[in-house]
C-alpha cells in the first residue's frame, strides 16, 4: 500500500464523525476571565446581528442583573415564557426546556440564547444543571450560544478558590466546553473592570463594594485571565491536533512547533529512568505536556533480553510523573519515534546519550538522534547524559543493567549457526558432482534463514560469513584453499554475502514481528471472545467467570470482582480467587482511581484494584493478583482496563435488566389490581345503592320508627354513603390511570368551580369558617369542571377530616406568570415530616393507623386530575402550622369574543 493513500477505516470513521455532528446543533461559548467583562453584552449583539441575517433567533433566558446597556441589548429580541418553580416558599422562574424545543420544531436552524451555562436549575426542573439543558437542546438539532466564567470550569474550580478565597459551588464538566464548536474570548483589562465595576455597571453599588473587597481585586482578577487565555490555548491546541489527525488521512503531516511539547524516548538499557525525569523537569519548567514511549524492535530484543523490564518501569515511572505513556513496536525505532511525534505534533524530543566514543561510525552505525535528524527537518532533539554502566546507582534495578549478566544465549545461537554451517557443507558434500555451485549457495542460503528464523539476526550475520568462507574452502576450484581460479567467482561470494545478510535481517525482523502481532492478534481475539460471553451474561456471578477465566488465560493472574449494591457497599462476587485488602478497594471505590500494586496509593498491595467505571456510575471494584513479581506495563494496564470497562457495562447492562423486569412486573401487578378495582367496584355500586335507598325507606314506614330506629337507620344511611364515596374513588383511580376518562375542557370560570365544590361539601364543613380569597383578574380557565370540582371536594373534605373542628379552612387563587396558583390551607398538623410527596402516591395516608375513613385514594385523584389538565399539585406544612396545598393550572389564552378582545 502506498504511504500517502488514505486509510479507508479512517475515512470511515470521519464520515461518521461528520454526519454526527452535523445531526447536532452547534454550541457557541462566550467566555470571560469573570463577572462583568461583557459575555452577555457581546452574544446579544451577535445574536443581533444574526437575526438581522435571518436566523430564527430567540432568548431562552438572559440575565441582564440590572444592567441598563445589557437590557437596551437585549430589548426587541423574542423570548420565550419562563417556567415558574416553587422553591422553599419562592416562586423562581427557569428556563422553559419544552417551549424551547417547541420552537426549535417549528423553526429549522432555531437559535436559543441561554445565558449561564453553570447555573443549577430549580428542584422539580428536568435537568438538575443547565449545561444538560443545553445538551438535550443539541441533540435535538438546536444552535445554542451561552456564557461561562473560568471559574465554573470543573478541573479549575480548586485553582480559582485557592486565588480568590471564594469557592463558587456551580461548575461545569470541561468536556461540554471542550466539545463546543466555537468559543469566543470576551477580554476586559484588569483596570477597565475594575473601573466598570466602581461605575455599578456590574453590580448594584451595595454588591460591588463586597466583590471589590474579596473576588474583584487586580490581583485576582490578571490571576484569572491568565488562567482563561491559557485554557482557551489549550482548547485551540487541542482543536489543531484534532485537524492534523484528520488531515493525516490523506498522508502524513509535519510537526508544527507552534507551542511547546515534549517527547521522552525511551531505550532498552539502564539508567532510563534519567531521561525520564530530566523531561519530567523540562516540562514542569516550561508548564507543557509531555510523553514517553518506548519503541520495541527485533534486534533491541536480541540484544538485551533483560532490557523490556527496565524500559517498563521507566514508563511507569514516567506515567507517574504525568507522561501519557505508549509503546510501539517497529523495526527502526527512528522512523517509529518521528512517525508517532508528528502524529501528536511533539517538536522536541528528549532520549538518552550514548557513551562517548572515539572517531565516527559509518553511516549505517549512526545514533539514533542522527537517524532521526535525517528523517526529520523539524524535530528539535535534545540528549541526556547518561549514567556510565561500571557507575550505576545501587538503587537502580538489576533489570535496567542488562549487559552485567551473562548472556549465555546470544552464545547458544552463535554455536548453532556455526553447526548448521558445518552440516550443511557435510550434507553439500556428496552433491558436488550433481548440482552446479549455484545450487549449493541456495543451500547455504537456506542454513541463513534457517538460523535467522530460530536465533535471530546476530547468529544469521555469523552463519552468512561461515557460509561464504565454507563454500569458497569445500566446492571453489581450487579446493580445500581460499584462493580463487577464476575472479567471477569473487562476485559471486560477495552477492552471496549479501544475499545472505538481507535474507537473515529480514527473517529474524519478520519474525519478531510476526510473534508480536500473533500476540496482539491473540489478545484482540481474547477481548473480542469475552465481549461475546458478556454479552449473554444474565447473572453477575457469570460475569464474574468470565472476567476470572479471561485473566487467568491471559496474565495468569488470580481476580476478584467486587460489586456494588444499591447502598455502594462492596460485596465479592462468587468465583474470587484473589484475596482482597478490604481497605483498598473502598478507597478505590470511593474515589474511582486505580489502587494496590503498580500505582501510588497503597503499592505494597499484592493487587491491584480498578474501579469498574461504568456509563452512568461506578459498579464495583476489579481486583487482579498477577502470578510474578515482574512489573504491570503500559499495555497490559490497558489491558487490564479495557477488561474493566467490559465487566462494568455488564453488571450495569444486567442492573438495568433487573430494573425493567421489576418494572415490567409492576406495570402488570398495576393493571391487574386495577382491573380487580374497576369489576369490584361495579359490582358493590348496586347493592351500595340499594342499602342507602332501604335506609331512607325506613324513615317512611307506617307506624314511624321510633327515634332510637331512626338513628340506626341514618346511621346505616350515613356508613353506605361513605362506602360509596370510597368505592367512587376506586373507580375514578381506575379510569384515570386506564386513560378511559376522557376530559370535557371548556373555558370556565374558577369561581363557579369553587362555589359547586363548597356546595357539595357543605355538610363536610360544617361548623367550620371558610375563607375564600379569589383576585379579581382571574382569567377563564380551560378545564374539565366536573373533574375539577371533584379535586376541591376531596381537597375539602381531606381538611375536614384531618383538622380539629371548628378551625377555619382558606381558599386563594391568583395569577402567576402563565400558571393560576390556587392554594387550599386548614389549620390542622400539617403534613407528616418527609412523607410530603408520599400522601399523593395510591393507599397512601398521613397517618398508617388511623381512625379516620378513608383508603388513601383521595389525593392520588386529584393529582391526575391536575396533571391531565397540564397542572400540578404539590403539598407542604404551612410556617405557621396546617397543610397548604398549592395547585398551579396553565392559563392558557381564552378565546376572543366579538369585539377582538380576549375574555378576562
Amino acid at each position: 500500500m502506498h504511504a500517502d493513500r488514505p486509510d479507508p477505516d479512517a475515512l470511515l470513521q470521519q464520515v461518521q464523525a461528520d454526519d454526527a455532528r452535523a445531526a447536532r446543533g452547534r454550541l457557541k461559548v462566550f467566555f470571560g476571565a469573570s463577572a462583568g467583562v461583557g459575555k452577555t453584552y457581546a452574544m446579544l449583539a451577535a445574536a443581533r446581528a444574526a437575526a438581522d441575517a435571518g436566523v430564527p433567533v430567540t432568548v431562552g433566558l438572559v440575565e441582564t442583573h440590572g444592567r441598563a446597556d445589557t437590557e437596551a441589548m437585549a430589548r426587541g429580541l423574542p423570548r420565550l415564557p419562563l417556567r415558574p418553580m416553587a422553591h422553599r416558599g419562592r416562586t423562581l422562574p427557569e428556563f422553559d426546556i419544552d417551549a424551547a424545543l417547541a420552537f426549535g420544531a417549528a423553526h429549522p436552524g432555531a437559535l436559543v440564547l441561554l445565558d449561564e451555562l453553570a447555573h443549577s436549575n430549580a428542584p422539580g426542573s428536568r435537568h438538575p444543571k443547565r449545561w444538560q439543558d443545553v445538551e438535550e437542546l443539541l441533540d435535538a438539532g438546536i444552535d445554542v450560544w451561552t456564557t461561562v466564567n473560568v471559574q465554573h470550569l470543573e478541573s479549575l474550580n480548586d485553582i480559582v478558590s485557592r486565588i480568590t478565597g471564594v469557592r463558587v459551588w456551580e461548575t461545569v464538566p470541561d468536556r461540554v466546553f471542550d466539545d463546543a464548536d466555537e468559543v469566543v474570548v470576551v477580554d476586559l483589562p484588569p483596570d477597565e473592570l475594575l473601573a466598570r465595576l466602581k461605575a455599578g455597571k456590574v453590580y448594584l453599588p451595595q454588591q460591588a463594594e463586597q466583590a471589590a473587597a474579596h473576588f474583584f481585586r487586580k490581583g485576582n482578577l490578571l490571576a484569572l485571565r491568565e488562567l482563561a487565555l491559557r485554557r482557551t490555548a489549550d482548547r485551540v491546541d487541542d482543536e489543531v491536533l484534532a485537524w492534523r489527525r484528520r488531515s493525516a488521512v490523506h498522508g502524513a503531516q509535519p510537526v508544527w512547533p507552534h507551542r511547546e511539547a515534549l517527547l521522552a524516548c525511551i531505550g532498552p538499557g539502564g539508567g532510563q529512568e534519567q531521561v525520564v525525569r530530566s523531561c519530567a523537569r523540562l516540562a514542569a519548567q516550561l508548564e507543557v505536556g509531555w510523553h514517553a514511549v518506548h519503541v520495541e524492535t527485533p534486534a533491541a530484543a536480541q540484544a538485551a533480553p533483560g532490557g523490556r523490564p527496565a524500559a517498563l518501569a521507566a514508563l511507569k515511572l514516567a506515567q507517574e510523573l504525568g507522561a501519557q505513556v505508549g509503546t510501539l513496536t517497529a523495526p527502526d525505532p527512528a522512523a517509529a519515534l518521528v512517525r508517532y511525534a508528528g502524529e501528536h505534533n511533539l517538536p522536541r524530543l528528549v532520549l538518552g546519550r550514548p557513551a562517548r566514543r572515539r572517531g565516527r561510525l559509518p553511516r549505517w552505525r549512526s545514533t539514533l538522534a542522527e537517524r532521526i535528524a535525517r528523517l526529520s527537518d523539524e524535530l528539535d532533539v535534545l540528549q541526556v547524559a547518561l549514567p556510565a554502566a561500571g557507575r550505576a546507582s545501587a538503587n537502580t534495578p538489576s533489570a535496567a543493567r542488562p549487559l552485567a549478566q551473562p548472556a549465555l544465549w546470544p552464545w547458544r545461537g552463535h554455536a548453532a549457526a556455526l553447526a548448521v554451517c558445518g552440516l550443511t557443507a557435510v550434507a553439500a558434500m556428496p552433491l558436488v558432482r550433481v548440482l552446479e555451485l549455484s545450487n549449493i549457495v541456495m543451500l547455504f542460503l537456506l542454513a541463513v534463514v534457517g538460523v535467522a528464523l530460530a536465533f535471530g539476526r546476530a547468529p544469521a550475520v555469523l552463519a552468512a560469513f561461515v557460509g561464504v568462507g565454507l563454500f569458497d574452502y569445500l566446492f571453489v576450484q581450487p579446493r580445500f584453499s581460499f584462493a580463487v581460479s577464476d575472479v567471477q567467482y569473487l562476485v559471486t561470494f560477495g552477492v552471496m554475502l549479501v544475499v545472505a545478510l538481507v535474507i537473515g535481517q529480514l527473517t529474524a525482523g519478520l519474525k519478531q514481528q510476526a510473534a508480536v502481532a500473533s500476540q496482539r492478534e491473540h489478545r484482540v481475539r481474547s477481548l473480542y471472545e469475552m465481549s461475546r460471553d458478556l454479552s449473554a451474561a444474565l447473572l453477575p456471578s457469570q460475569v464474574a467467570e468470565i472476567g476470572a477465566r479471561f485473566l487467568a488465560a491471559e496474565f495468569g493472574a488470580r481476580s476478584a470482582l467486587l460489586a456494588a449494591d444499591a447502598h455502594d457497599r462492596l460485596q465479592v462476587l462468587p468465583g474470587a480467587t484473589a484475596t482482597v485488602d478490604d481497605g483498598v478497594a473502598q478507597w478505590a471505590f470511593d474515589r474511582g482511581e486505580a489502587a494496590g500494586r503498580g500505582t501510588g496509593t497503597l503499592p505494597a498491595s499484592a493487587c491491584l484494584v480498578l474501579p469498574l467505571k461504568a456509563p452512568m456510575r461506578l459498579r464495583g471494584v476489579l481486583a487482579v493478583e498477577p502470578g510474578d513479581a515482574r512489573p504491570i506495563g503500559p499495555e497490559q494496564r490497558r489491558l487490564l482496563e479495557t477488561c474493566a470497562s467490559l465487566l462494568a457495562i455488564s453488571l450495569e447492562r444486567i442492573h438495568y435488566i433487573e430494573v425493567a423486569q421489576a418494572s415490567t412486573v409492576q406495570i402488570e401487578s398495576e393493571r391487574l389490581r386495577n382491573s380487580l378495582l374497576s369489576a369490584i367496584s361495579h359490582d358493590l355500586r348496586t347493592p351500595l345503592a340499594a342499602l342507602v335507598g332501604l335506609a331512607e325507606t325506613l324513615g317512611l314506614t307506617r307506624p314511624p320508627p321510633s327515634p332510637e330506629q331512626q338513628a340506626v337507620a341514618e346511621a346505616i344511611r350515613q356508613s353506605a354513603m361513605r362506602m360509596n364515596a370510597q368505592v367512587n374513588n376506586l373507580l375514578d383511580m381506575a379510569r384515570l390511570e386506564s386513560g378511559a376518562v376522557q376530559l370535557d375542557l371548556q373555558w370556565q370560570p374558577l369561581e363557579e368551580v369553587v362555589g359547586s365544590a363548597l356546595s357539595a361539601c357543605a355538610p363536610s364543613l360544617a361548623g367550620r369558617p371558610v375563607q375564600v380569597a379569589l383576585a379579581d383578574d382571574l382569567p377563564l380557565l380551560h378545564l374539565d369542571a366536573v373533574l375539577m370540582e371533584r379535586v376541591f371536594v376531596n381537597l375539602l373534605e381531606n381538611a375536614a377530616k384531618y383538622t380539629p373542628p371548628g378551625t377555619p379552612v382558606a381558599i386563594g387563587a391568583r395569577v402567576d406568570g402563565d400558571k393560576v396558583r390556587v392554594q387550599v390551607d386548614d389549620h390542622g398538623p400539617g403534613l407528616p415530616p418527609g412523607r410530603e410527596e408520599a400522601i399523593f402516591q395510591k393507599f397512601e395516608r398521613g397517618a398508617r393507623e388511623s381512625a379516620t375513613a378513608g383508603v388513601g385514594l383521595g389525593l392520588a385523584i386529584c393529582r391526575a386530575i391536575v396533571e391531565a389538565h397540564g397542572g400540578t399539585l404539590h403539598g407542604a406544612t404551612r410556617p405557621g402550622g396546617g397543610a397548604r396545598f398549592t395547585l398551579l393550572l396553565p392559563r392558557g389564552e381564552p378565546p376572543r369574543d366579538d369585539g377582538g378582545e380576549a375574555a378576562t
